[in-house]
Parts: C-alpha cells; structure tokens; sequence
C-alpha cells in the first residue's frame, strides 16, 4: 500500500494549524485550506494548562509562547457580592512540579499568529471552503466552491462544531443550545485602578452565573468572560454586545466586576451549544480533530488544549502506521476519543456546578473548595488532575 504522504486539513484555527505544524514535523506534507480570505482570530483569550503546554514543548513553540503570554501567580475563588476568598491555590512554579508543565492565558490572536508563523510559506490556503469530503479508491477527495478538487491521502476535518466535513462524513446534525450564554471582553490594565486585579486566574462564583478574569499578552490586557444562564440563542464569537447590558446584569456583584465591564470597549456575547459525543470519528480516509469531533463547554477552558492533544497523537499515530492508514486511524481515535468524552462531561458538570441557584448548594460548593485547600494545595483542580497530569507526547 502506497504509504502516506498527503493530508489535507479543512480549517485553519488553532486545532488545524497545530496539526499542520505536528504533521510537518513527523516528515508529512500537510496542506490547510481556510474558507476566509484572510487569518485572522477573534479578541478573546484562551487557556493553555500543563497537558496543552507539553505539546506545544515537544513542537518547538514554549519558549516563544511563554513571551505572548502570561503565567497567573494563583487561582482564587471569590464570592460574587462580597469578593471573599473562597480559595487561593498557587500556580506558578507549583503546577510545572506537580503537572509537569505550568498554566498560561493568551489572546487567541496571539496564538494564532504564532502557529501560522511556524508553518512554510503556501501551507495555508486561503478562500478555499470545502463543501464535500469523502474516499475515494483509497484518497481521501475534497471538493470546493469554485470548482476544485483535491485528493489526498488523509483528510482532517478540523472546522468547529458546524463542522461540514463532520457533516459529510455522519450527516448533518444540529448542536444543542445548553441555556448558557457568554460575555466577552479584553481591557488594557492602563484602564482600571492600579492594583485592583492582581495577577491571577480569578473565578467569582454567584447565583445562576460565573466571571473568570486572567491577564493575557503580557499582563498588558485582561481578559474577562462572564457566563450566566439565558434564553438567547445566537452562537457567534462576533455578536456585539452592549456593555450596558453587562454593567445591569452584574449590578448586584463586586464593584470591582463592574469597574472592569465598564472600562470595556468592545464587549462581545455568544451562546453556548455543545454535540453528543461521536461512536467514531472517521470514515474511510477521513478524519476529524478538535471541536468538529467534540465540542467542548468552556468551564474547564479545555476546548483548545483538547485540539492540541488531538494534532499531535493525530501526526504521531499516522508516523506510526505509514502504510496502514485505518490502523494509523484507529490508533488515533483510541489515544483520544474516550479522553476527549470524559473532557465533555466534565465541561458540563462543571457548568452545573458553576451556576448554581440555591443558596445552600452554593454554601455546600464553596465550603467543599475551602476544605479542599487545606486537604489539598491543588485543590483548585477538583479532581481533574488527570486532565492537566496527562501527556500526549509520552504516548
């Protein structure tokens, strides 16, 4: 059988440019078509544990992470009116000893510059929106909206959770809103009060809703996403939302919560949906990789962390069976698709857990983080150690 040679990735996120950078390095030729015009990444920020950031050592691309982001002093859990410490555990310097790694927060857009910068010159492909994928004599055959066709020996789909390839490949199905919704915001720290964040991941918890804020760039921005439960629908990264809104949902919670929404500029609102998890994630010479094959809630920020896992055991598990695509392929989805379902759950119970409405079950919740601190300095973690102690490379 002619060995493998030639993968097309459909998406140029941070999933798909990872997997492009994995696969390049294992000595494959992989290509990346991206429907838009131009790259580009929305302004939010993103979260990088210890699990993710070993990928991103074994690829070459810590060191040059580590200066477009910032790394929290410790992870503190407050009260929503009061701003009382619930829980403070350290982070920097304990996590690389304890998880092997440390735990960072970037702007996407950071990210995304860096991972495209890494790749060749012509490895992305521009206005190039693949509208059917399947197999063909032993080629994975992509079609696009103006006309071409490629072949090649192994197609990723790694196009989100309205994933086309996931479409062609299972049928269409659509994601279900889960009655969370998001407010976004990145705000320079020139523009609050000089020490009034200091430089940790914070998490407010309050009825029916949660804010998390960390510093990104540098410690120059901070970036803020409040989530809360709604009935309004509209899943974009790109809803322009009035900070207003914000300021009037919040107005019972911490002073400082709304002295940090309203020195926001721009403040975005999307609505949360998530998918089942998949029995299979491939079909003949196609695959898929990241939120097309497990949309991820955000309450354990591993959406991206989880994409990277999967570029890399993709690469390492098609390095493995060069000439034997389905074992490569089956290998593939045994390193991941039990980790990425077990992820996916724990994302939803912890929404559960972040939103609350009784006030004993939120004193029950907050009493059980406070005993965990002094049982446990990780306690933070909440028995998801086995998701930051993990490590993709050693596999």
């Amino acid at each position: 059988m002619r060995e493998i040679k030639d993968i097309a990735i459909v998406g140029a996120g941070l999933g798909g440019l990872t997997s492009a950078i994995a696969l390049r390095r294992q000595g494959f030729n992989a290509t990346v078509y991206e429907q838009s015009s131009s790259l580009s990444e929305i302004g939010a920020g993103v979260q990088l544990s210890p699990n993710a950031m070993k990928v991103l050592r074994a690829l070459g691309l810590e060191d040059e992470f580590r200066k477009i982001s910032f790394e929290p002093d410790r992870h503190v859990v407050r009260s929503w009116k009061s701003g009382r410490v619930i829980s403070a555990t350290q982070m920097k310097n304990v996590y690389e000893r304890e998880f092997g790694s440390g735990y960072f927060g970037a702007h996407r857009a950071d990210l995304h510059k860096l991972l495209a910068h890494a790749l060749p010159e012509g490895t992305i492909r521009l206005n190039a929106n693949c509208i059917d994928v399947g197999t063909v004599d032993n080629h994975a055959v992509l079609k696009f909206t103006d006309g071409a066709e490629i072949r090649a020996d192994i197609a990723v789909g790694a196009d989100g959770i309205h994933s086309n390839v996931r479409n062609c490949l299972f049928g269409k199905e659509s994601p279900r809103f889960t009655g969370n919704v998001c407010w976004r915001g990145l705000v320079p720290v020139e523009d609050v009060p000089k020490g009034m964040f200091a430089p940790d991941m914070t998490v407010w918890f309050g009825p029916n809703s949660n804010v998390v804020h960390y510093y990104v760039r540098g410690g120059k921005l901070i970036n803020w996403v409040a989530s809360h439960e709604s009935d309004w629908s509209t899943e974009s990264w790109r809803s322009e939302a009035s900070i207003a809104e914000v300021v009037e949902a919040y107005k019972d919670w911490h002073p400082d919560l709304t002295k940090l929404f309203a020195a926001t500029k721009h403040c975005y609102k999307w609505a949360l949906f998530d998918r089942s998890p998949l029995s299979n994630w491939s079909k003949g010479r196609v695959t898929l990789l990241g939120d097309s094959a497990h949309a991820m809630l955000p309450y354990l920020a591993q959406g991206a962390c989880m994409a990277i896992e999967d570029a890399f055991a993709l690469a390492s598990s098609l390095a493995a069976d060069r000439q034997e695509p389905n074992a490569a392929l089956e290998r593939y989805e045994g390193l991941r698709r039990d980790r990425a379902s077990r992820v996916q759950s724990a994302a939803n119970a912890r929404a559960k857990v972040n939103h609350l409405t009784s006030r004993w079950a939120r004193l029950k919740r907050d009493t059980a983080y406070a005993w965990r601190k002094l049982i446990k300095p990780s306690s933070h973690t909440y028995q998801i150690e086995w998701i930051y102690g993990y490590d993709v490379t050693k596999e």
